[in-house]
């Protein structure tokens, strides 16, 4: 078992040594569409890539049924694995939209042994979820 302070650092070396092995600008939060977010979790359970949608549900809603539409892109032209989530719970309870890849094999950000293999997924991923987004953002963006 890891302490809190044990666990934070671990939380920050991860984090660091991705920046460092692939260093990138990602889009991530500056998507310049309000409640649109792309997002890296990785956790003690699993790893996954997440492009969001929060906030306001009307513009939730128009969001999600404009990303529907390009669905079939994405998955025939970038990622064919993406799962596509409507209505998606966060764990503190909130309610978002969500389309993401996992990652399928067992990882924990507390085994640095799974490290290089996340940040792999990661810059791979969202390399390919990035891509998908600056080719469609005038389609998402209206």
């Amino acid at each position: 078992m890891f302490s809190k302070e044990e666990r934070k650092r671990l939380r920050q070396d991860f984090w660091t040594s991705f920046g460092k092995s692939f260093p990138k600008k990602w889009i991530l939060y500056n998507t310049k569409i309000k409640g649109l977010v792309f997002k890296f979790h990785f956790d003690t359970k699993s790893a996954l890539v997440a492009l969001d949608l929060e906030g306001d549900l009307e513009k939730r809603i128009d969001h999600w049924e404009t990303l529907l539409t390009l669905k079939s892109i994405l998955q025939e032209n970038y990622l064919p694995n993406v799962i596509f989530e409507e209505i998606y719970h966060l764990e503190d309870g909130k309610e978002i939209s969500r389309i993401y890849l996992p990652l399928t094999q067992k990882v924990s950000i507390h085994n640095k042994n799974t490290w290089q293999d996340v940040m792999v997924f990661f810059y791979e991923t969202m390399i390919k979820f990035e891509a998908f987004f600056e080719d469609y953002r005038d389609i998402i963006t209206d």
